[in-house]
């Protein structure tokens, strides 16, 4: 039980960073979003919305590595067997963020929940960003046929 309590709490202490970290990325994005569209408009004209949508994409990606680099690294620090290299951990971590879940690895009792944990965290944060780029995209057409 004390098991299980553990990874409870360290797994609720990384949604509570993994979140804060997506919330300031995205409150980052949109701050810029009317910034780099000013700037694409002028040096991109015809494809300036693809470019700057590609870009809040890329952003948004970067963000998500970030935060499975620190579920990789928390998996390392914890010693999660067999997770006994950077590149399994964020082999691990990759395909349980995205909740592809493979299945060829699988932890050991003292992490198994943490990976259960994560898979919710990718999912919330995966739909977050769903919809912060519908949004996106919606403004860049909504301020472009006002412009009109």
């Amino acid at each position: 039980m004390e098991l299980l309590i553990q990874q409870l709490f360290i797994g609720a202490l990384m949604i509570v960073v993994t979140v804060f970290i997506h919330s300031i990325a995205l409150d980052i994005i949109i701050h810029r979003a009317d910034q780099w569209a000013v700037r694409y408009r002028r040096i991109f004209r015809r494809i300036w919305k693809s470019v700057m949508i590609s870009k809040v994409v890329l952003a948004i990606f970067i963000t998500h590595i970030v935060i499975i680099w620190l579920w990789a690294l928390l998996y390392l620090f914890l010693e999660c067997a067999p997770l006994s290299n950077l590149h399994d951990a964020l082999y691990f971590a990759s395909v349980v963020y995205s909740t592809l879940g493979f299945g060829d690895i699988i932890l050991e009792d003292s992490c198994r929940m943490l990976s259960g944990i994560q898979g919710a965290n990718g999912f919330i944060l995966f739909g977050w960003t769903s919809a912060f780029i519908f949004e996106v995209v919606g403004q860049i057409y909504r301020k472009e046929a006002e412009s009109l």
